[in-house]
């Protein structure tokens, strides 16, 4: 399996987060930056005060599993950040319901 690329630093997310198109959908929101590469890069953000560290993570792969499915129909060259809703309960994270507002994202941003 390939590896995906991810954004790391601090200041790439920040980069995304003030110079990106942002695009609000029901659970997750993304933010989106064209970047000089022919890969796709991407972040997942969740606030502390959200919840604990074992919900973030299970939001995180939730996000990224729907995201290694949908990259392949994805346009080229942009970094993509993911932030989750706050108000949204962490027990309301459906894997199908993320893929489906993930999949209305990208159709807005013009991604996909």
């Amino acid at each position: 399996m390939k590896k995906m690329k991810t954004l790391k630093k601090n200041y790439e997310f920040e980069n995304v987060l003030k110079k990106g198109k942002f695009y609000i959908g029901k659970q997750i929101t993304i933010y989106v930056v064209k970047n000089n590469s022919q890969n796709n890069l991407f972040g997942i953000a969740i606030s502390k005060k959200t919840c604990k560290a074992v919900q973030r993570n299970y939001i995180k792969r939730r996000i990224r599993e729907n995201y290694r499915l949908i990259q392949n129909d994805l346009k080229k060259g942009y970094n993509i950040v993911f932030l989750w809703n706050k108000k949204i309960p962490v027990n309301e994270a459906s894997f199908h319901i993320i893929k489906e507002d993930m999949k209305k994202l990208f159709e807005k941003a013009g991604l996909l």
